[in-house]
């Protein structure tokens, strides 16, 4: 369901305003001037009625609404001034140069270690099996053991990075959906006061005056109709009946002789002359 977009409700705002009309909705049952949803019209109707017509109910709240606006538009231009190293130090200087050589260690290092490990604890032990005299397999033993160790290492701190990383960014992004509520007070403020007025002189009339529409009755919505039943569309049944209707089901064909004969098929006493 696409809502209709209002020239004076930016884009930003349109789930907003779905909310607060879903919120009526889903209360119209506890306000009396509300009582007919369900009988005239139903939620779904309303729902719909109300989206198609949104330029028209924002338009009775819109002095709140450009006041709404113009506060948030001062507030992010003034934080557009605040240098961003202030609030996310840690989180720019991780993108400079240290933190491209950090990131690209981090990931070769398990990676070059591990290869090596693997080539001198080959090599060490192939020696040892084939000159089990020649000392030089020990010593590349031991060395692939070390590269074995330093991948170890390395992963470990390649993990450690991973998570720390994980909670920073899960700590900013719960930090930008709750900006929202974190707001100024004259932002909040102005918010609060169109998000009344929207309910109280745009949705909430809207929804009174389609529940008080003569022509918006039952008969807007879809009946439930018994299957047995054979709904009445505007025109009588045709006079046609089966055989076991009964003689007040309508005139049934007969079958008449011709009303015309010939010289040649006259009575027995006719014959021609």
């Amino acid at each position: 369901m696409q809502m209709t977009s209002a020239p004076h409700l930016q884009a930003e705002d349109g789930p907003e305003y779905a909310r607060i009309l879903g919120d009526a909705l889903r209360h119209a049952h506890e306000r009396p001037d509300l009582e007919g949803v369900g009988d005239r019209l139903n939620t779904e109707q309303l729902r719909t009625m109300a989206l198609n017509a949104t330029a028209l109910i924002t338009a009775a709240a819109a002095t709140e609404y450009e006041h709404y606006v113009k506060a948030r538009a001062e507030l992010r231009a003034a934080s557009a001034t605040v240098p961003e190293g202030e609030s996310y130090g840690d989180t720019s200087s991780a993108t400079g140069p240290g933190a491209g050589i950090g990131a690209v260690l981090t990931v070769l290092t398990p990676i070059l270690a591990g290869t090596a490990a693997v080539i001198f604890l080959l090599v060490g032990y192939l020696m040892r099996a084939f000159s089990p005299s020649v000392g030089f397999g020990t010593t590349m033993i031991a060395a692939g053991w070390f590269f074995a160790a330093v991948a170890a290492a390395a992963i470990l701190v390649a993990a450690v990075g991973l998570l720390v990383t994980a909670l920073r960014n899960g700590s900013t992004s719960l930090a930008a959906e709750d900006e929202e509520d974190e707001l100024p007070e004259e932002v909040a403020r102005a918010r609060e006061a169109w998000r009344h007025a929207l309910l109280e002189r745009g949705i909430l009339p809207f929804l009174r005056d389609a529940l008080a529409d003569p022509t918006a009755g039952p008969a807007a919505r879809t009946p439930h109709r018994s299957p047995n039943r054979i709904p009445k569309v505007g025109y009588s049944r045709p006079d046609f009946s089966g055989p076991e209707e009964g003689p007040s089901a309508g005139p049934r064909p007969t079958f008449t002789s011709p009303d015309f004969t010939s010289p040649d098929f006259g009575g027995p006493d006719h014959r021609p002359e």
